[in-house]
């Protein structure tokens, strides 16, 4: 039984606690300030792909939609021939 807690309580303490233990290098800074410029410039990004939406959809007048999408060709539908 003491055997058990002597080795329970071994592992509870931390092993590594030299001077350098938990110190970041600056390489981890270098990252964390590129992720954020990277996120910076997506939301950006986003943003002004976001303004070229148009405010609603309808599906009774679709033209509007179809100049925002930029030439892409309507689905056929109901009263459309296939072919």
């Amino acid at each position: 039984m003491n055997l058990l807690l002597t080795v329970i309580a071994d592992g509870v303490a931390p092993h590594h606690t030299g001077p350098d233990f938990g110190k970041a290098s600056p390489l981890g800074l270098l990252v964390v300030v590129l992720l954020v410029i990277a996120t910076v410039f997506l939301v950006r990004s986003m943003n002004r792909q976001l303004k070229k939406v148009p405010k609603s959809f309808d599906r009774d007048n679709p033209e509007l939609d179809q100049a925002a999408d930029e030439g892409t060709p309507r689905p056929p539908g109901p009263g459309d021939e296939p072919g």
